[in-house]
């Protein structure tokens, strides 16, 4: 048995997803997120929101009655029983659509859909052998917390690209909560100093948990900035090092040291060095020897490096 055996509508998905007893509210449209800084849309529905998001569910209640003397079968069994198995499969065939619910719903956080219905089915096939019906309890309200349990785990142990503190998890989380909900309520994407109210935190704590989420997931330096085969990678973007700038940063050092030198000595460094004439040429210039030039300008080069060694 394969999570492939269900079926993929979302009439199944309500079909299937349902109490015995009274009905449980539908879920709200998809609400659209407006972009904050290290907050991207992707990460719009966060793990903790959605587990505790009702379950949509429609009228039909065959599926409680169907799976109802099933689980009490399964209860009777022991381990090693052959039909044990059996009744395993298709109590994960009649729910796998819930599974498939909550994978659609963690799905926009950027890990793969197939992915997250794996790791939701575990989560089922491990609420079906710990379920006990003789307690009176809805498999359904056993189970959500389970499968959500086990998908936000997930999250948690793999969908970090760099490894950072839970409590920085969780917090990052939380934001992406706030986001949606008071950008939704104020019609704007929140401010850090909105979101640290509404959470009831310091603004210096949301800065932190909203600069960790670039370490939830990393991008290559080929990937493309656009979908078309023609864009520019990532690594296009990057700046290189500038060996001209340490020029600039010696150039305004030099500005107030070469305003203490004399006007021929700091004359006969513009002509040397940004000038680019020789000795000779200079000392042509000035009127003086190529010899006196020489020892001028070694002079002043060590008053010039005395003082930039002092600052």
């Amino acid at each position: 048995m394969t999570p492939s055996a269900a079926t993929d509508s979302p009439a199944a998905d309500d079909a299937a997803v349902h109490a015995s007893g009274n009905p449980v509210p539908r879920f709200p449209a998809d609400e659209p997120t407006a972009p904050l800084t290290a907050v991207t849309a992707d990460d719009a529905v966060a793990p903790e929101k959605v587990a505790d998001t009702p379950v949509p569910v429609s009228e039909n209640r065959s599926r409680a009655e169907r799976t109802a003397p099933l689980f009490l079968e399964l209860s009777t069994l022991e381990k090693g029983d052959p039909r044990r198995e059996r009744l395993r499969e298709i109590l994960v065939e009649e729910h796998l659509p819930l599974v498939r619910h909550f994978a659609r719903r963690f799905s926009n956080r950027g890990e793969p859909f197939d992915d997250l219905l794996q790791v939701g089915t575990l989560g089922l096939i491990a609420a079906i052998d710990r379920f006990d019906p003789t307690r009176g309890v809805e498999f359904l309200s056993f189970a959500v917390p389970t499968i959500t349990g086990e998908i936000k785990r997930h999250f948690r142990d793999q969908g970090w690209s760099v490894r950072v503190p839970r409590r920085l998890q969780e917090l990052h989380l939380s934001l992406n909560a706030a986001v949606s909900e008071l950008s939704q309520k104020n019609g704007h994407a929140p401010t850090p100093s909105e979101l640290a109210e509404h959470l009831g935190i310091p603004r210096a704590e949301v800065l932190e948990g909203l600069a960790v989420a670039n370490a939830y997931r990393s991008s290559s330096l080929d990937e493309r900035l656009s979908g078309e085969e023609d864009s520019p990678t990532l690594a296009a973007t990057l700046g290189e090092e500038d060996a001209a700038l340490e020029g600039v940063e010696y150039r305004e050092s030099l500005q107030p040291l070469l305003a203490t030198i004399p006007a021929r000595e700091r004359r006969i460094l513009i002509l040397r060095f940004f000038g680019n004439m020789t000795q000779s040429q200079i000392a042509a210039d000035i009127g003086i020897s190529q010899m006196h030039v020489s020892r001028l300008l070694s002079q002043t080069l060590a008053k010039l490096r005395e003082g930039l060694l002092k600052d």
